[in-house]
């Protein structure tokens, strides 16, 4: 996890909110923009592959699915789905988006943008570290599997990908208005029309589209900078 992954990050929920979504407590509210990831306990929660797996589907697939339908989409049990809902809801992660039928309960991210903040705390720390090799693991496989897959898709699509490096010499105030601006251009994109959120506003060929930023250091600072 980084400053902020553009998962669906948000002000954390108190215990009360944890606790009656972990209870089985609905809400028609939509979900908050941001969350800060900021407690080793809640990060801790999160670093489990099959947890990073459903926050992804839920991301993607939009709200109100099931612990059946995810399952299908990620090759778990809908009972292994289940207990790990549970899981994320009792963090305040995930809550239930009500409209189901019997056991039949879907399930919503209660965040539409994921960041974390450790505060110099080593435990949480440690969770972060944890927690964003998760993620970004996840990610550079599906960046390999795109690599090997890529003369399967149409030619435009192709072109359109990219694959690009940009070496700079920058100083400190100046990586951060690179970092800021490529920021705010990725922002605009991943809000637009509101198609993460809700399907119904996806046009018929539009398809699932990851962009993974990298931007860091290659030689330590001089020391004054530190």
């Amino acid at each position: 996890m980084s400053s902020e992954d553009a998962l669906p990050e948000a002000p954390s929920a108190d215990a009360t909110t944890a606790d009656a979504t972990a209870a089985g407590a609905t809400t028609a509210e939509p979900a908050p923009a941001q969350r800060t990831l900021n407690d080793a306990r809640t990060m801790r929660a999160l670093a489990h592959p099959v947890r990073i797996l459903l926050i992804e589907e839920l991301s993607y697939g939009g709200p109100g699915m099931t612990a059946t339908e995810v399952a299908e989409r990620i090759g778990e049990s809908p009972t292994t789905c289940s207990f790990h809902l549970r899981q994320l809801a009792k963090y305040g992660l995930v809550e239930e988006a009500g409209g189901g039928r019997g056991r039949a309960r879907p399930w919503r991210l209660t965040f539409n943008a994921l960041s974390s903040d450790a505060g110099g705390d080593p435990a949480a720390e440690i969770a972060e570290q944890a927690v964003s090799n998760l993620f970004r693991e996840r990610q550079l496989a599906r960046y390999h599997a795109w690599r090997r897959t890529q003369a399967s898709y149409p030619s435009r699509w192709r072109e359109a990908a990219a694959d690009n490096a940009y070496p700079f010499y920058l100083t400190l105030d100046e990586f951060e208005r690179l970092n800021r601006e490529l920021e705010e251009v990725l922002m605009r994109w991943f809000r637009f029309e509101g198609r993460l959120d809700d399907p119904a506003r996806r046009p018929p060929d539009a398809v699932p589209v990851e962009t993974l930023l990298f931007s860091y250091p290659k030689a330590l600072p001089p020391a004054e900078d530190n």
